[in-house]
């Protein structure tokens, strides 16, 4: 009967996106089987045990599963049989969530690699596009007909990373993005530890990104406030708006 490391396991049972969030459960004694706590990352089980994840607040691979979730039942969007495209996916708690409401594809886009959960690198409707900058996204890279744009970008500001694929998006394509104002602020507006506290600092960032929305030829149709806040207690935004013109950014 073969055997292999617990944090192993866990990730291939798609408990966990990662061994190293795997090794933080276990060493917090999150991971139990049966009413056993386990109390080594490298103890060894059958691959057939069944393990529990004690206190998940949530079910999607990153608690960023839960910002999209709350975009999507608050706008009233319905991501099934559309393709998708997932900017700044990280981990894919976004692409998660849009591939559980039924989305027939989604292109995952990050400029880092590794960091894609396991289940999803295993998805036949994720097509992972590791080690790419989304501010140089060419229709070669993205050649499905995508409707629907979502984006949890961190360190750069929507500005930057969006236009490219906005370009790209056929008129009435929607977007969900994270407004992150810790990353579109005046240096001067963001307090200790890259906090951005200040609520009129918040409207005023809030308000120029649904501007430069509008200036580049898409409709803001709503926007809320995150459920959860990001790093440091940050608040963040959840904007949605559909694309009404075909217009070029320079």
């Amino acid at each position: 009967m073969a055997k292999k490391r617990v944090d192993v396991l866990l990730v291939e049972k798609a408990l966990v996106p990662s061994r190293q969030m795997a090794q933080s459960l276990i060493m917090a004694q999150k991971i139990f089987v049966g009413d056993q706590v386990v109390l080594k990352s490298g103890q060894t089980f059958p691959e057939e045990t069944d393990f529990i994840v004690k206190g998940k607040e949530h079910p999607w691979v990153s608690r960023g599963g839960m910002k999209l979730e709350s975009g999507l039942s608050h706008f009233k969007i319905d991501p099934s049989h559309r393709i998708a495209v997932d900017i700044g996916a990280s981990t894919g708690g976004f692409t998660d969530v849009l591939l559980h409401h039924g989305a027939k594809s989604v292109y995952v886009v990050d400029v880092g690699h590794n960091q894609l959960a396991f289940k999803l690198r295993q998805d036949p409707r994720v097509i992972v596009l590791e080690k790419t900058n989304a501010r140089y996204l060419s229709a070669e890279q993205i050649p499905g007909l995508f409707t629907l744009i979502v984006c949890d970008a961190s360190f750069i500001s929507l500005t930057k990373v969006l236009p490219a694929i906005m370009d790209m998006a056929p008129l009435n394509c929607d977007m969900i993005a994270l407004i992150k104002p810790q990353f579109e602020a005046a240096r001067d507006q963001i307090g200790k530890k890259g906090v951005v506290r200040d609520p009129l600092v918040h409207k005023e960032v809030c308000d120029r990104i649904a501007a430069w929305l509008a200036e580049s030829g898409w409709e803001v149709l709503g926007l809320k406030e995150s459920p959860i806040t990001g790093p440091e207690g940050n608040v963040e935004f959840l904007i949605w708006a559909q694309k009404k013109e075909q217009m070029r950014h320079e």
